[in-house]
């Protein structure tokens, strides 16, 4: 059952907008094909942008304006749920728009330019790329199972390929390859699949039809990109950045020593672990379909961050990651991931990395869909980042100490995040009185401040980057 109350407090998102009237059908109609295209959603009419109850006049007269629109206005037909709630006296409706198979587009716009996707909490009309990946979704058809046409057999580089099987104690012959979808036919002959020519292809024809599939790794020297210090662009497949990023990660971050009971403990930066799945997660998952973008390791004095082309599959929410729901976007890199002993069983990758985070003490990683990117940040070891001042963040000056807890809240208020103690106690898993003494600290060296009413209003930076 749904949560009116809950929802009324919450922010706008990938599944949740708030409109205060009606007004505006058209951008109504815009979300509406968004949501439905996307991960589906929720929209609510009578809420101001600050979190005002307005209401509805006459509900039952808007929703039958609604209905009439939604049928007028969007194909294929399209019925989502519509409700109306009373709360503090006035009336609301809600929209409950599921995801389904479409493309779902506005009909005074056409079947290919009125097709709308959810970023964020926006609209964004779905270009070339987009569109191919929906109709893809539709046909049950995953990007890198189709043929590269242009190719034939002899492009793949079988030696490679004998070798990395052979690492696992696997056979392969020609039937095994076509098995795992590296070679398939095409027009009365056998080609390579786009996942065989990313993984697997000789360099010269892995360059020529994927050239961004590849990984960049960088070494920043303060907490943004404005000074490098090392960088590699990793040569060869996919398949050789899960050796070469571990061991570019290893050289440009330290190990930190802890003796207990006579025995040193060397403690890397980051849970090797949990970066290698992270490093996995995003070579499978990535849209190699997007052009001009590849998979990135940057390496800050606070941070480090693994983002990858690509939103999350079609009908899949955050939620739904965290809670092991697997949508694969990629069939065949994920298959020779398997067969590989890369990856275990889908939907498990989150838990595994939760799981090593909290046992080696590490900060749980953040996941954050920036629109059609996936960046992961992880945040040092707290051995690591205890009363070092490299590792405070953007705008706080070096003579103002901040534990890991108040490095975190102040990155979240960085990136324009509403958090509170609670946040803090969450993530952090502390006692909100423990969080609370963070948070009064922040304020008595004035790093922070709090705005606006009690319940809708935001802690922000007081420090600007003129005083680092």
């Amino acid at each position: 059952m749904i949560n009116i109350e809950k929802i009324i407090e919450s922010r706008e998102g990938k599944t949740l907008e708030f409109k205060r009237d009606i007004s505006s059908l058209k951008s109504i109609m815009k979300t509406m094909v968004a949501f439905a295209n996307t991960a589906g959603g929720i929209m609510i009419i009578g809420r101001e942008d600050d979190g005002t109850i307005r209401g509805v006049s006459d509900a039952l007269q808007v929703e039958e304006r609604l209905s009439n629109a939604i049928s007028d206005s969007i194909a294929p037909a399209m019925m989502p749920e519509i409700e109306i709630f009373s709360i503090k006296g006035r009336q609301l409706i809600l929209l409950k728009i599921a995801h389904w198979r479409g493309p779902f587009y506005l009909k005074s716009e056409g079947s290919e330019q009125g097709v709308y996707i959810r970023l964020g909490s926006t609209n964004r009309k779905a270009g070339p790329e987009i569109l191919a990946e929906l109709n893809r979704f539709i046909l049950g058809v995953s990007f890198d199972q189709m043929p590269c046409s242009e190719t034939d057999e002899d492009n793949l580089d079988l030696k490679q390929v004998q070798s990395v099987f052979q690492s696992v104690n696997k056979p392969i012959d020609k039937e095994k390859l076509e098995t795992l979808g590296l070679i398939v036919s095409y027009a009365g002959k056998k080609v390579l699949s786009n996942g065989g020519v990313i993984l697997f292809a000789h360099e010269k024809y892995r360059n020529q039809y994927f050239p961004d599939a590849r990984v960049s790794c960088a070494r920043f020297r303060g907490t943004d990109k404005s000074d490098f210090i090392d960088r590699l662009d990793i040569e060869g497949s996919i398949l050789d950045a899960i050796d070469s990023v571990p061991k570019f990660i290893m050289r440009n971050t330290r190990l930190y020593s802890k003796i207990e009971t006579f025995r040193r403990e060397d403690i890397p930066a980051y849970s090797e672990l949990a970066v290698r799945e992270v490093l996995v997660n995003a070579l499978s998952h990535t849209d190699y379909s997007l052009t001009g973008m590849r998979i990135l390791v940057s390496i800050f004095s606070d941070r480090m961050e693994i983002q990858n082309p690509g939103m999350l599959p079609f009908g899949m929410t955050m939620e739904d990651f965290k809670a092991g729901v697997s949508k694969v976007r990629n069939r065949v890199i994920a298959r020779v991931f398997r067969e590989l002993g890369l990856m275990e069983e889908w939907g498990s990758g989150y838990k595994r990395i939760i799981n090593s985070c909290r046992s080696g003490g590490y900060p749980e990683p953040e996941w954050i869909e920036l629109g059609s990117v996936m960046r992961v940040v992880f945040y040092p070891h707290p051995e690591a980042s205890e009363d070092r001042t490299d590792n405070v963040p953007v705008n706080v000056p070096v003579n103002v100490p901040v534990n890991p807890r108040q490095q975190w809240f102040i990155h979240q208020i960085q990136r324009n995040a509403m958090v509170s103690a609670k946040d803090i106690a969450g993530h952090w898993k502390v006692s909100e009185r423990t969080a609370k003494r963070d948070i009064t600290d922040l304020r008595q060296k004035k790093v922070i401040a709090f705005s606006g009413a009690a319940k809708n209003g935001s802690y922000h930076l007081l420090i600007a980057e003129s005083d680092t």
